[in-house]
């Protein structure tokens, strides 16, 4: 079953891939067709506290100082963010939101909201604990 479609690193890829297009085409309904559901790993974190230092954003979203900077400069050149110097450290970068990224949160939350939604009408809420619970554990592996 190893090397077959029953695979769970198939299932996972799939499933995040599928979840990945549905998010893709929501946002472009909401007029965000910019944004890319890659891009939550950066924008989760400032969406809970913008200006972060980028080695410290890097810890947030799970990513490699390499992976970090290149999504960082493709944001920037898409206008999604800014990075300015640390006054307290002119050796670090600072990250922070555009005013348009920042109006995005709204529309990012109603459609997360309405994938929920889609998961509870085929997951049972002890299901859907469960799973997260689950997919956490395997976030870290």
């Amino acid at each position: 079953m190893h090397g077959t479609r029953e695979n769970l690193g198939f299932a996972l890829a799939k499933a995040s891939q599928r979840w990945n297009e549905r998010l893709a085409e929501a946002f472009r309904r909401a007029g965000y067709g910019e944004i890319s559901p890659s891009y939550g790993s950066i924008l989760l974190p400032l969406f809970e506290e913008d200006g972060l230092r980028m080695g410290e954003l890097a810890r947030r979203a799970n990513l490699s100082k390499q992976a970090m900077t290149t999504m960082i400069r493709v944001m920037e050149r898409k206008g999604l963010i800014t990075r300015s110097r640390d006054p307290a450290d002119a050796r670090a970068s600072r990250i922070f939101l555009t005013p348009r990224t920042r109006r995005f949160q709204t529309a990012a939350e109603r459609v997360l909201a309405e994938m929920a939604r889609r998961v509870e009408t085929r997951l049972s809420p002890a299901e859907i604990a469960q799973l997260s619970q689950h997919l956490k554990i395997l976030m870290n592996l």
